[in-house]
């Protein structure tokens, strides 16, 4: 008891609202996580809490990449951005021991479900919109119906949604037939809700999701594993490809413009090859400490004017590795990839088949997506991965 309240269950309160609010509202989720720090900072029992934080190694990984972060200030020209990005970064030091130390084990159904309530809503409210039933706000078009983030961040999430209840369809075999149906149904509306919009990053992530969720329902059998992943997966592509005008169209662009790069510098894909090919140039110039954690537009926009002076500079290579890479070099890049090593390698030791499978999705699935955008930077994805992370890797059979 903390105030004449439970402390505890305000804690698993909290964190459920959360998890409701995470797709939903910036300030939402931003006010909830506040309350959840003060409270933190001011319960007392420090000793036990970095005691369970110094005893998971992924704790201390992510403690170090954001140390790393606020390191590379050392030699950064550009302190006022330098201290954005670690602004950015502060998740990694801050909110995910703290939740870390709050989880519940059995209140994990509580987190899911509150989540994907949220996604559900998400959802409706984009299908109203394609059906024009309501008008577009916020974020949202007609060409990408989603209201509460822009469509690069609102597909990955979509994906890794689609990943947890096709789980409970495929594997969970104490699911009701009501219960069952439900998730059957809301696991197709979703597909469906990935390729109404244009964000290919996520629509790619999906299709490593199926792979991974495949491999993880046959367990040990990999031929059966892989001659229906061979299926499967043309399958919903060319289904998808001659159905969404959007994701046909998206499809034929990006094929496009990777053939024909050189006259196609200027396109969405164009432009990301190009931040790759010039922050490389950079790169090799520094490729130990980077050139600092607030240098990225200032280096890149030298480097463009050089070699691509025709294309608009850059903040962020939209390239979580590139980015990296750049602004803290390899050292950098080792700290970032040691996370999601240990988020592996703790996968691997849960009991419970979600949070074990879960456990290996996730990082996987960020290994990918981090490819075409910094996914870690954006509030959206970045804490739906501190989030879930805080609790797939506990290890509650251990403790």
């Amino acid at each position: 008891m903390f105030g004449g309240f439970n402390l505890d269950k305000t804690y698993q309160f909290l964190i459920i609202a959360l998890a409701f609010f995470l797709p939903l509202t910036v300030f939402g989720g931003n006010l909830i996580i506040v309350i959840i720090c003060i409270l933190w900072i001011i319960s007392g029992e420090y000793k036990s809490k970095f005691n369970q934080i110094i005893k998971n190694k992924l704790m201390l990984a992510s403690i170090l990449f954001f140390c790393i972060h606020v390191f590379g200030l050392l030699w950064t020209d550009d302190l006022t951005w330098g201290l954005h990005i670690v602004h950015k970064m502060w998740y990694f030091i801050g909110l995910l021991p703290i939740l870390y130390t709050l989880v519940k084990k059995e209140y994990i159904p509580y987190y899911l479900a509150a989540f994907l309530i949220s996604i559900l809503l998400t959802e409706v409210i984009s299908f109203l919109i394609w059906f024009e039933v309501i008008e577009p706000f916020k974020n949202a078009t007609l060409e990408n119906p989603t209201p509460f983030m822009s469509h690069i961040s609102f597909n990955p999430i979509l994906a890794f949604s689609i990943y947890l209840v096709l789980h409970e369809v495929l594997i969970n075999k104490k699911l009701s037939k009501v219960i069952l149906f439900c998730y059957s149904f809301f696991s197709i509306s979703m597909v469906i809700n990935m390729f109404i919009t244009g964000g290919r990053a996520g629509q790619v992530v999906f299709f490593a999701m199926i792979v991974i969720l495949i491999f993880q329902v046959f367990n040990k059998q990999k031929v059966k594993a892989i001659l229906t992943i061979s299926i499967i997966v043309p399958l919903i592509f060319m289904t998808a490809y001659q159905s969404s005008y959007l994701f046909n169209q998206r499809v034929d662009e990006a094929i496009s413009n990777v053939v024909m790069y050189s006259v196609n510098k200027d396109t969405s894909v164009g432009q990301r090859l190009s931040f790759i090919i010039n922050s490389y140039d950079v790169i090799k110039l520094n490729p130990i400490l980077g050139v600092g954690t607030g240098d990225f537009p200032a280096e890149y926009k030298k480097i463009n004017q050089l070699n691509t002076p025709n294309l608009p500079d850059a903040t962020n290579p939209h390239n979580m590795y590139i980015l990296v890479l750049m602004q803290l070099g390899f050292l950098g890049l080792v700290s970032m990839l040691s996370i999601f090593y240990y988020q592996i390698k703790l996968s691997f030791n849960s009991t419970n088949r979600l949070l074990k499978d879960a456990g290996l999705a996730l990082p996987l699935l960020f290994l990918v997506m981090m490819l075409s955008d910094s996914y870690l930077l954006g509030h959206y994805t970045s804490l739906l991965f501190v989030f879930f992370s805080s609790f797939l890797y506990k290890g509650f059979e251990k403790n």
